[in-house]
């Protein structure tokens, strides 16, 4: 049973992510224009609410799930370093002399 839930991707590219903002900012901002202008001519803000709330639904229904068309752009990443067993890598900064404080 848990296969299942590890064979779902869960990544998304940086341009991916890129258009699931602007994709967001989009639904919300036409949304809450809409929710505005209905609710200015139904003189109920309790419209303007609902209409917003649903588009802020609708958002997120296309945004937060890693939906493929957000991973079309995949990083190609450098392949890892072996490490060796006897030996240890220092950081450059360590091998420099500490100097004491007066």
């Amino acid at each position: 049973m848990l296969s299942i839930f590890n064979s779902i991707p869960t990544h998304m590219d940086y341009k991916g992510q890129k258009l699931a903002e602007q994709i967001f900012q989009g639904i919300i901002l036409v949304s809450a224009v809409i929710g505005f202008a209905y609710g200015l001519i139904i003189e109920q803000f309790g419209w303007t609410v609902y209409i917003v709330l649903g588009g802020f639904a609708v958002s997120c229904l296309l945004t937060l799930p890693p939906w493929p068309m957000y991973r079309q752009n995949p990083l190609s990443w450098q392949p890892a370093l072996p490490e060796t067993m006897g030996e240890t890598q220092q950081k450059p900064q360590e091998n420099l002399k500490k100097k004491k404080h007066k």
